[in-house]
């Protein structure tokens, strides 16, 4: 699995936040509206964005078991205090190795945020049949779809995407990866297994205030764009130049696409 640093976790944390569709929440929400307890398994925490986000919206007991391959990562995750009827539990594994391992033990519900345009379509569809085979609903936030338009457009904003979404199709850690296809995979695949799939887009809109986020984002397009456009280094450092001081003069505004889902076996609640 690849390493994602807490710095890079935490400086998107707060638009994720924001960015979650309201519409799929409410729905796994009204999942479990009823139930006294929830054990909920969160495959590739992370810093345990997912806890922190959709926790408050699940039954008041609850059990979480994070899960990620990062031992640092885990060390952050896992709460200094929670509520009295919410405990969390993390465990290190290998996902691209172990998850057979991570689905094991009692569970009704599995999340992930951020991961699933990072897998392999082999590896997702392992994941489905593993969730499939259990009957277990499956939330999965924050999908990149491929789709994002910055403000004021510069030459070269077209090839540098493309760029970029060429390299979310490389291996990171799961074999090549679905990158932008996989919402649309993952929400296919669970339909033929006979779930219900309810979707909706979950986009970063970052404004002139929203500096340091953009900032890193142009920066790895322009790193990214080196190995995977023809533009030359000059091209790109100058794309980079503008789109900076766009950031400086407070104009600069960038929407990026991800996509939610959540897949219910029909015939549950």
């Amino acid at each position: 699995m690849s390493e994602y640093s807490a710095e890079w976790l935490g400086l998107r944390e707060p638009y994720d936040v924001v960015a979650r569709n309201a519409v799929v929440l409410d729905t796994v929400a009204s999942a479990f509206v009823g139930r006294a307890t929830i054990s909920v398994v969160d495959l590739a925490c992370g810093t345990g964005a997912t806890l922190r986000a959709v926790g408050p919206h699940l039954p008041s007991r609850q059990n979480w078991t994070l899960i990620d391959h990062s031992l640092a990562l885990l060390a952050l995750a896992l709460p200094s205090a929670t509520p009295a009827r919410v405990t969390v539990t993390t465990t290190a594994l290998d996902l691209a190795r172990d998850l057979k391992l991570a689905l094991d033990g009692p569970i009704d519900l599995v999340t992930t945020s951020a991961l699933l345009d990072l897998v392999s379509p082999a590896w997702l569809d392992r994941l489905i049949a593993e969730v499939a085979e259990r009957r277990l609903p499956f939330y999965g936030a924050l999908t990149y779809d491929g789709r994002a338009v910055a403000q004021p457009v510069v030459s070269h904003d077209l090839e540098l995407l493309t760029g970029f979404n060429l390299h979310q199709r490389t291996d990171k850690g799961f074999g090549p990866a679905l990158g932008p296809t996989a919402a649309a995979h993952a929400a296919e695949r669970f339909e033929e297994v006979g779930y219900a799939v309810v979707q909706g887009h979950s986009d970063w809109m970052f404004g002139p205030d929203d500096r340091a986020i953009q900032d890193a984002l142009f920066a790895a397009w322009a790193d990214i764009g080196l190995l995977t456009t023809t533009l030359s280094p000059g091209q790109i450092a100058e794309w980079l130049s503008w789109r900076q001081s766009y950031l400086a003069q407070g104009r600069s505004k960038l929407r990026v696409g991800h996509v939610d889902i959540f897949a219910q076996p029909i015939g549950t609640r």
